[in-house]
């Protein structure tokens, strides 16, 4: 029991049911749950309305000196939530014992206030107080039983804001009773666990990678697939938790699950046995891929360059195999020549290749998987990013992100994917999907920022991003980005050494010298300068304005001679040149 109570005063309930929230955890540290009845308690307070009580039943909880009733009989009803009403069914009980409603009564008025029925609880109101004369609703109210109206009143404005969003006491023990036996098995056996919740977000990257960082917390190692040994989901194996093949993509439940069948009988013993014995099902190559850079086959003893130059080779001498020994048929001429008909082969010669290099390796699981498995491209860049970055990825996108709204926020990150888009201007922008050690979200990239760091925008590159946070109401949060650097170098307290400055780095300028911008030339330059895109800086010079022109971002060109030769051939020798 010492161990749970640690787990929840430590607020330490990732994957906890109704535990788990950023604001539910702050309010697990405040409280410092000792048993069951607090995390009921807990349950019951932490929703709109009971929620503006949570400040009063901390304080009451360490300062128990401090409760104060607003008329001694609400104290024994009371005390058990240290002087604030939490359940419905405390408002039926003060309704009850402080005006004298029947059980009937009590009930009708707590389902008028759930409901916000504002003429009917106005009319209770008056018998709360006053009491009621009426056959079959008599009551004596609360000024007979010795409270005075104005307290009276007091306490039935606090039910009504109250009772439209409480829980009863039972629909809570019930959410604290699975919360507890949750937070136990996290507690006592936290592989099982984990591998269990894992499984059960299979299809929600953000949570998969959410909880695989948890899991690196528990000091519980998250292995990669393995044909010989993982189910679909995800499985524990000694105190290590082994991926689940049904979040490799590409790869068919059904494929699975014969693959999951079909292994009882004896392990694989190389990718040759395995798509052998696999032909005939859903098996394909981008599947045979998939798993491969996922580390399916890793406990094969082959890299896994070797194998994935090997898959088509072994995919078609399978076929041939198959075709050439159909079941139930012989070779009619080697009978005749008195031959006999030759076995399948049981293996197949995989040609050695080196192995891709560390990045390539997690880029390839992150595109089978999701995720990366064997290690994070972060990973080498932890204190950098606990130093530099202001908030975290799930920080920025969990239910709190609305606080955040409109701030001016750093993130340390990588970058998974970029989506570029050509707006009604005719110029660049990016949406760009990041990821770090919390979870994933979308980066948008404005032209004017997109042409002065596009040179950091490359997929797998670990990068610095600053911006303001966007949340709007049904939408994920997004961020929009106003600086995008590389970690390495970055200084976060001179932010704008940070700044590329390509013209003046440059090794060498494309200068382009035409009669105007309105020439019938300028265009076509313009287009070569597009096709022949690189880091070149170029500057126009006009000569009827004679006036000098820093091409925008987008404009620097390769450098390549068939540029160099087109610009001489359009413009002439005399009007192009490099230096």
């Amino acid at each position: 029991m010492q161990r749970l109570i640690r787990c929840w005063v430590r607020a330490e309930t990732e994957g906890v049911f109704q535990l788990e929230s950023s604001g539910m955890k702050q309010v697990l540290v405040g409280l410092q749950p000792q048993n069951l009845e607090d995390v009921i308690a807990l349950i019951s307070l932490y929703r709109p309305g009971p929620m503006d009580s949570i400040p009063t039943y901390l304080r009451n909880r360490h300062e128990p000196d401090k409760i104060s009733y607003k008329t001694p009989q609400l104290a024994h009803i009371l005390d058990v939530t240290n002087g604030c009403i939490v359940y419905q069914e405390q408002v039926m009980q003060i309704f009850r014992e402080l005006a004298g409603f029947s059980f009937g009564q009590a009930d009708n008025v707590r389902r008028a206030m759930s409901k916000k029925k504002h003429a009917v609880m106005e009319a209770e109101r008056e018998h709360f107080v006053h009491g009621c004369t009426e056959p079959g609703h008599e009551c004596p109210g609360c000024v007979a039983n010795g409270i005075s109206e104005e307290v009276a009143n007091e306490i039935y404005d606090e039910m009504s804001s109250f009772a439209s969003y409480a829980f009863n006491k039972s629909h809570a023990a019930c959410y604290a009773y699975v919360a507890f036996q949750t937070a136990y098995l996290k507690c006592h056996y936290p592989s099982e666990f984990m591998a269990a919740l894992l499984t059960s977000v299979l299809d929600n990257t953000d949570k998969v990678i959410e909880y695989s960082g948890e899991c690196a917390r528990l000091g519980i190692k998250v292995l990669p697939p393995d044909v010989n040994i993982s189910n679909g989901g995800f499985t524990a194996d000694n105190g290590k938790i082994r991926f689940g093949l049904n979040a490799v993509k590409n790869v068919g439940r059904n494929l699975i699950e014969r693959v999951v069948e079909e292994r009882k009988e004896k392990p694989y013993s190389s990718l040759y046995d395995f798509c052998k014995r696999m032909h005939g099902t859903e098996l394909n190559r981008r599947a045979v891929e998939c798993l491969i850079k996922a580390g399916a086959f890793d406990s094969m003893g082959v890299n896994r360059h070797s194998l994935v130059e090997a898959v088509d080779g072994i995919i078609k001498s399978v076929e041939s195999d198959s075709r050439r020994n159909l079941e139930g048929q012989l070779d009619l001429f080697s009978v005749m020549s008195g031959e006999s008909q030759t076995a399948d082969t049981d293996s197949y010669e995989i040609k050695p290749f080196p192995e891709y290099s560390h990045t390539e390796l997690l880029q390839q699981e992150k595109e089978g998987s999701g995720l990366y498995l064997s290690g994070h491209p972060l990973d080498a860049y932890r204190e950098q990013s606990a130093r530099f970055a202001s908030n975290s990825i799930k920080e920025l996108t969990g239910e709190d992100a609305h606080k955040l709204d409109g701030n001016h926020v750093r993130i340390v990150c990588t970058i998974v994917k970029n989506r570029m888009m050509t707006t009604k201007s005719n110029t660049m922008m990016a949406f760009t999907s990041v990821e770090d050690l919390t979870g994933t979200m979308e980066v948008i990239v404005f032209p004017r920022v997109l042409d002065t760091f596009r040179d950091a925008l490359k997929e797998n590159a670990v990068v610095v991003i600053e911006g303001r946070l966007s949340v709007r109401e049904d939408e994920p949060a997004k961020l929009m980005a106003e600086s995008i650097l590389p970690i390495e170098g970055y200084d976060p307290k001179r932010p704008q050494a940070n700044r590329p400055n390509l013209m003046r780095d440059a090794a060498q300028r494309l200068y382009v010298r035409l009669p105007s911008r309105s020439c019938p030339e300028y265009a076509k330059v313009i287009n070569l300068l597009e096709i022949f895109d690189g880091d070149m800086p170029v500057i126009f010079y006009l000569e009827d304005v004679k006036q000098k022109l820093a091409a925008p971002r987008r404009l620097y060109a390769s450098g390549h001679p068939l540029l160099l030769q087109e610009l001489k051939r359009l413009l002439g020798e005399r009007n192009v040149a490099t230096k």
